[in-house]
């Protein structure tokens, strides 16, 4: 489990390197690529490598999630959903090659559930500060 979703490692990758990945920004596409998502940027170094990553979060898929497990779409959440997907891509070096990066619903259905029981003082799964 990810403790900070604004600073981590993720990894070993395919090649057994070990990636720092920090938080950059949060957008509603539709301002920058009339895209109905939500760009999640991250910035992820390795040794020498450094690169940025946008995580694209559909808002179609965000609105089932959000109805399926009772949760409203925050800020938070959204960061740490795209913050676990990073992380998977990471270890698994599918997609990794992609500077925009779209999860599928199963996905982040996925990712969700590895949220269930965020510690406190992180804020619930929700986003919700205790």
């Amino acid at each position: 489990m990810i403790e900070n979703f604004r600073r981590f490692e993720a990894g070993p990758d395919p090649f057994e390197r070990t990636w720092l990945v920090e938080f950059r920004w949060l957008q509603n596409a539709i301002s920058i690529r009339h895209s109905d998502s939500i760009d999640v940027k991250f910035h992820i170094t390795t040794g020498d490598e450094s690169y940025d990553r946008v995580i694209s979060l559909m808002h179609t898929d965000l609105l089932a999630l959000s109805r399926k497990t009772g949760r409203p779409i925050t800020d938070p959440w959204v960061t740490r959903l795209a913050a676990l997907h990073l992380k998977r891509v990471l270890k698994t070096g599918e997609d990794l090659e992609k500077t925009l990066i779209t999860p599928s619903l199963a996905d982040l259905e996925e990712h969700s559930a590895h949220l269930v029981g965020v510690t406190p003082a992180m804020g619930d799964a929700t986003g919700r500060r205790a």
